[in-house]
């Protein structure tokens, strides 16, 4: 039986096997641009990142973010992996997951350049010394003012060289449910007035007539002309002006 193992929100006892036939198979079929064959093939592979970073998870908080690090490798590998070099997968793979694993640990998440760093070594110093002195907390006005810096570089070097927090991290947690991080993260692409407009405004292409909904999608979510529209569909330029007049026309009366 395998052990649940539920990481970066993947229960692992539940992905796929493969055989050695059935991933050949698939990498036959990524190689001629299956994306679909390549989706299959690196959620079965999920474990193989897994394995690699049990050896490696002492050395962080939140084992999470070596997961998806490790992801990056196996993805690296699945996409230059070459099906006529008479390997096993795996034995390809490993090292570019542990490669990349290695990197994360030994650099961090992000590279901060010297300048930066040292900026915010100094701040850090700084505030040290400040707080001595008036045995009270130093604002970082008062840091920025005795560094003679602007108070916006004071506060982006110190934030530079802060530990990155995982999105994955738990804020709260009981018995029966738990908050990570991101469920308290807003989208401010995804507001109500917008996810609103947006219902009514699939409402409304809705009701428009096959043609007409096929021309407004091509010209305004794929981004073509309308002569690329013209020669797809098979009708002139003129015919798909106008019908694409009415449709905006139509879609106007409905969303007022």
């Amino acid at each position: 039986m395998n052990k649940k193992v539920i990481i970066c929100g993947v229960d692992t006892s539940a992905l796929p096997k493969l055989t050695q036939k059935q991933a050949n198979d698939l990498l036959v079929q990524i190689s001629q641009g299956d994306a679909q064959a390549r989706n299959y093939f690196i959620n079965c592979n999920l474990r193989l990142v897994l394995s690699i970073v049990k050896r490696y998870s002492y050395r962080v908080d939140n084992p999470d973010d070596l997961f998806q690090i490790g992801c990056v490798g196996l993805i690296k590998a699945v996409d230059n992996f070459k099906v006529d070099v008479g390997v096993c997968f795996s034995t390809y793979a490993v090292p570019m997951i542990i490669g990349e694993i290695r990197r994360f640990l030994r650099e961090g998440s992000m590279r901060v350049s010297r300048g930066i760093r040292d900026v915010a070594y100094r701040a850090l110093q700084t505030r040290e010394r400040l707080e001595s002195e008036s045995a009270g907390e130093a604002s970082i006005d008062r840091i920025a003012e005795e560094m003679q810096l602007p108070v916006y570089k004071v506060l982006y070097c110190l934030d530079a060289i802060s530990d990155p927090i995982s999105l994955s991290e738990t804020v709260y947690s009981d018995e029966e449910d738990s908050v990570t991080l991101q469920d308290h993260i807003s989208d401010g692409k995804c507001s109500e007035g917008i996810w609103a407009e947006n219902v009514t405004l699939f409402d409304a292409l809705s009701s428009l007539d096959d043609k007409e909904r096929n021309i407004l999608l091509k010209r305004y979510f794929e981004g073509k002309t309308q002569m690329e529209v013209s020669r797809e569909i098979g009708l002139s330029q003129a015919q798909v002006s106008r019908l694409e007049k009415n449709a905006m026309t139509h879609l106007r009366s409905e969303m007022v």
